[in-house]
């Protein structure tokens, strides 16, 4: 596990690293370390915006003794999975804009307020706790419901957020947005329906109905 306090003073001797200045996105415990919603995490979760960042990112932690490891081991076979390198107990997944299944996209930079710098190369934005939930979803590890949980208990949500980000996200090609994030929220609400309003997930599973709806259209129109 790594502390916020171990983690800051890992960013700033990578910081000291890298060969050109970097931004980075903080998502997943990270992020939540950040925000004050969580004391450790197993890994250190980043989004970047150019391949070409998260490659100079890769190769500074390289220099300092960190290595690859296959990332399947964690994400399985999923699509978009991370580049991971690790050292010890310390463990960087890195990100270029495509997280599984969703996208890091331009609205959810935009809700990335706080930041932190790092010496003068390293700008770290920390993910809304709205995206947290979607990147949540994607990711969909053991411990990230448990995440999303305790976002949700602590954070004041704006549901109306979450599925005009599904939307937007259908509309960038990932077309199972809806799908994927009403799945995961209906976990938590068969958990505790004081998680998730109940209107919430129906107008998610509206819009996959309209989906489905409209490619049922699309073949009629092709045969």
């Amino acid at each position: 596990m790594i502390t916020i306090e171990q983690q800051q003073k890992l960013l700033l001797v990578i910081s000291k690293e890298l060969k050109k200045p970097v931004t980075a996105y903080a998502i997943g415990g990270t992020a939540m370390m950040f925000l004050g919603l969580k004391d450790a995490t197993l890994d250190i979760d980043l989004v970047f915006e150019k391949e070409a960042d998260k490659n100079t990112f890769k190769d500074a932690a390289k220099k300092l003794g960190y290595l690859e490891m296959d990332a399947a081991a964690v994400y399985g076979a999923k699509k978009n999975r991370p580049e991971m390198l690790k050292l010890n107990d310390e463990r960087f997944d890195l990100f270029a804009t495509d997280v599984i299944d969703f996208i890091f996209s331009e609205t959810m930079r935009e809700r990335a307020k706080q930041m932190h710098q790092f010496e003068d190369k390293l700008v770290l934005k920390i993910a809304d706790p709205h995206d947290l939930i979607l990147m949540k979803c994607a990711t969909d590890r053991v411990k990230d419901i448990d995440d999303a949980r305790t976002i949700i208990k602590i954070t004041e949500i704006n549901w109306n957020i979450l599925v005009e980000e599904a939307k937007k996200q259908i509309s960038l090609g990932k077309e199972r947005a809806a799908f994927d994030l009403g799945c995961f929220l209906e976990n938590l609400r068969k958990e505790d329906k004081k998680l998730v309003p109940k209107k919430t997930l129906d107008t998610l599973f509206e819009i996959v109905r309209k989906q489905s709806e409209q490619k049922q259209n699309q073949e009629k129109r092709h045969t």
